[in-house]
């Protein structure tokens, strides 16, 4: 028997086998207790199918459209797992053999993926359990692919087509399944975060039901019934969670062979089916009839819907055009919703630049009126510190006359001064004027105390005042000036005036995207009976999207400008106030300078003034220096005037001895000698008397605490020396001519005593043949 006539020959006889199937669970393989007319098809079927596993490559070429017809009627149940791989290509897979390492790794996605694991098949032999074989390989495979491909990672309705498949094979072959359905069969694009499959898929069925069934499309659109609240189940699961397992499982044969054209085809076999109870029911009823009616009308079997579905007409150049035209509308609304997010953004933007120029505006408001108030304030203070200042001045005057007063008071009070012998007369005279007391002389300088301490005291407000007077002018130099106030004002009506248009161009702007958003909820009215029109009114659909389109554009052309405009209000803003900082730093820098040469010029001055300084000093130092040298040098002349001078004395002494010798010799002699020494003790004492009179004693500076006598020579041949401070302790020399005609010097430095003590010590000295000069050894040199 060859495999191109079991082909041929057994499809009616699989048709006729498939009308006895039953639901038996996980299993599509009918009892024991079938008739033995079925187990004979049983086993042609399972020949078939074996021969068709063995000769595989050459069906899949030759006879792929008898293949569909076997598959459609449904795949023996111990030839699913091996089928499947073969329908798609997923038996020696590269991926197979890095199973096991996927293992060993750590997903993001494991609490997820123990978290749903109990939702899937919640009532199934294999799955129920928790921590059941089962459950364990579903978590192996769902985290291997979440490794895989961490695009998608994991998505809750996968979990139903991994358990499925567990149910038919081991799990390293249903995780190689797995990938290539998620490859081929456009279930990743469904099970992306975006899910924009999903969304065309809804697009293309709401397209179907509008052209086959319009009354229930209508009454879907009256009711708010979207095509996602009962359809997005049905694609991403394809019926495993609405229908049977056993009904689930022979559209899951078909998808395997065909792909998602047959959950296009039972859906609107379903729908065709209730149509009549739709219609009638409003959303909650819908959706009540979706979840627990239309499960139940399968569990007869999947044939009925399979052949409902096929009768479905379904066109795929249509389906492309129809995912052609979603594209577009997505586009669309993606451009829009990006022309709509920089709106939103150019709002958002001026919003805060307006926040930004209120916050400039009222900070400069703000400046200009505080510097006004403070300026008022600086002259209130200058007012009243000018009155308290015309206050102390006058106080002080008036201190000033009664301190005048009081002096003069006292004066008066004074005790006169000792009358001299000659004013004595007049005495009995001044007894009759009045006297003050003491207490009035005590009250008086209390008096006079508390004037003078009134005095300091309105001096030094005098000075607080001033001080207050040169801080108050320091302030006001550094307020800003008519000039500065001036452009202060310039620039705030400047940020009003940006402040007003940019607040037109923000209403302008909101203005667009109210008519934007008008125009859009037209153009989706307009789409959404799009199917139900005639082609003159799609031409004309198809012209208002252009005219949108072009308002759109317009639109953003529009917003460009304006943007460049405020960009170039804000670069005006920015060229003008940077033009202000700088001429006041110009300003300042002027003022820095001028201080700068202000300090340089008093540099200069002291440094002059400093050099001059040192100068002065140089010449004391060098007068002082010349002051010392010359009083070393009379010192040293003095030293050698008192030498010489000794040695004179001496001199005098021994002639005094002589004399004496020759008196004691010759006493025939001795009473001219007396008379003689009479003579010249007379001469002597007048000497003196002309010595204390107009020659006296004066004073010589001393210098470094020494003290120097200098002796002068006198016009008669005599010494004499002088003290400054009115000494009266000299040294008197006498000049009497010798013998040999030299001048003899006699020295007589009086320590005490007079006149008449000195004649009595000549006369005893005489009197006992004594010279004068030993009687004077005493009280000399």
């Amino acid at each position: 028997m060859s495999l191109s006539w079991l082909l041929e020959t057994d499809s009616k006889s699989l048709r006729s086998m498939n009308g006895s199937r039953r639901n038996s669970g996980s299993s599509l393989v009918s009892s024991s207790s079938a008739s033995s007319n079925l187990s004979h098809l049983e086993e042609d079927s399972w020949i078939l199918w074996g021969r068709i596993v063995n000769e595989w490559e050459d069906v899949r070429k030759k006879k792929e459209k008898q293949l569909k017809e076997l598959v459609r009627l449904g795949i023996p149940h111990h030839f699913r797992a091996i089928v499947w791989q073969l329908l798609c290509n997923a038996q020696n897979m590269p991926i197979k053999d890095q199973y096991s390492e996927l293992l060993k790794m750590t997903s993001p996605c494991e609490k997820l993926i123990r978290r749903d694991i109990a939702r899937t098949y919640p009532e199934h032999e294999f799955f129920k359990e928790k921590d059941s074989l089962g459950q364990e390989v579903l978590f192996n495979v769902m985290k291997a692919y979440s490794l895989v491909d961490r695009e998608v990672g994991y998505c809750q309705g996968s979990a139903f087509i991994v358990g499925l498949l567990l149910m038919q094979m081991p799990e390293e072959e249903a995780f190689c399944v797995f990938v290539k359905l998620m490859q081929d069969y456009r279930l990743r694009e469904l099970f992306k975060p975006s899910m924009a499959e999903l969304g065309l898929c809804m697009y293309q069925f709401e397209s179907m039901i509008q052209e086959q069934l319009p009354e229930l499309h209508i009454h879907f659109q009256a009711q708010s019934f979207h095509t996602s609240m009962y359809a997005s189940s049905w694609f991403l699961t394809i019926f495993l969670t609405s229908f049977p397992l056993t009904v689930a499982t022979r559209i899951f044969d078909i998808f395997m062979c065909e792909g998602l054209e047959i959950v296009f085809r039972v859906g609107l076999a379903i729908l065709q089916m209730n149509q009549t109870e739709l219609v009638q029911l409003d959303m909650e009823g819908m959706l009540q009839h979706f979840q627990k009616v239309i499960p139940h009308q399968l569990d007869s079997g999947p044939d009925k819907v399979i052949q409902a579905a096929y009768q479905v007409k379904y066109n795929g150049k249509k389906m492309k055009k129809l995912e052609k035209e979603y594209t577009t509308i997505k586009t669309k609304e993606m451009e829009e919703q990006v022309e709509i997010k920089r709106l939103r953004t150019e709002n958002r933007l001026l919003k805060q630049r307006i926040d930004t120029l209120e916050k400039e505006s009222a900070s400069l408001a703000d400046r200009l009126i505080q510097g006004q108030v403070t300026r008022a304030q600086e002259a209130e203070e200058n007012y009243l510190v000018k009155r308290e200042l015309a206050t102390v001045k006058q106080q002080s005057e008036e201190f000033a006359a009664q301190l005048e007063q009081a002096n003069n008071a006292i004066r008066q009070l004074q005790p006169q001064p000792q009358p001299q012998p000659q004013q004595q007369q007049q005495q009995p005279q001044a007894k009759g004027a009045p006297r003050y007391s003491e207490e009035s002389m005590l009250q008086l300088e209390r008096e006079l105390v508390q004037a003078r301490l009134k005095e300091a005291e309105s001096q030094c407000a005098l000075k607080e005042m001033q001080d207050k007077i040169l801080d108050m002018e320091k302030r006001n130099s550094s307020l800003p000036d008519d000039t500065n106030v001036a452009r202060l004002q310039e620039e705030l009506i400047g940020v009003k005036l940006r402040e007003a248009e940019a607040l037109t161009g923000l209403k302008e702007l909101r203005q667009q995207v109210r008519n934007l958003e008008d125009h859009w909820q037209r153009h989706l009215a307009r789409t959404a009976g799009r199917w139900k029109d005639s082609s003159r009114k799609n031409t004309l659909s198809e012209l208002q999207d252009e005219l949108m389109s072009v308002r759109l554009r317009e639109a953003e052309a529009q917003a460009e400008l304006r943007e460049t405009r405020q960009r170039m209000l804000e670069m005006e803003t920015q060229n003008q106030i940077h033009s202000n900082q700088l001429r006041r730093a110009e300003q300042e820098t002027r003022c820095l300078q001028d201080s700068v040469q202000t300090l340089t010029t008093q540099n200069k001055d002291l440094h002059v003034q400093l050099q001059e300084i040192k100068r002065r000093q140089a010449e004391i130092e060098c007068k002082s220096k010349e002051e010392v040298m010359a009083v070393r040098l009379r010192e040293a002349d003095n030293i050698a005037a008192m030498a010489e001078l000794q040695q004179q004395i001496s001199e005098l002494e021994i002639q005094k001895e002589e004399g004496k010798v020759q008196g004691q010799l010759n006493h025939t002699d001795s009473s001219q000698y007396i008379r003689d020494l009479k003579s010249q003790i007379t001469e002597l004492k007048h000497e003196i008397c002309c010595l204390k009179g107009p020659r006296g004693l004066s004073g010589q500076p001393s210098f470094d605490g020494i003290h120097i006598v200098n002796h002068y020579a006198g016009a008669d041949g005599s010494y004499q020396s002088s003290d400054e401070e009115g000494s009266r302790d000299a040294a008197l020399l006498d000049a009497r001519p010798s013998g040999d005609g030299r001048v003899r010097l006699r020295p007589n430095l009086r320590v005490s005593g007079s006149e008449e003590d000195e004649d009595e010590e000549d006369d005893e000295a005489l009197r006992l043949s004594v010279p004068p000069a030993t009687a004077h050894k005493s009280t000399t040199v």
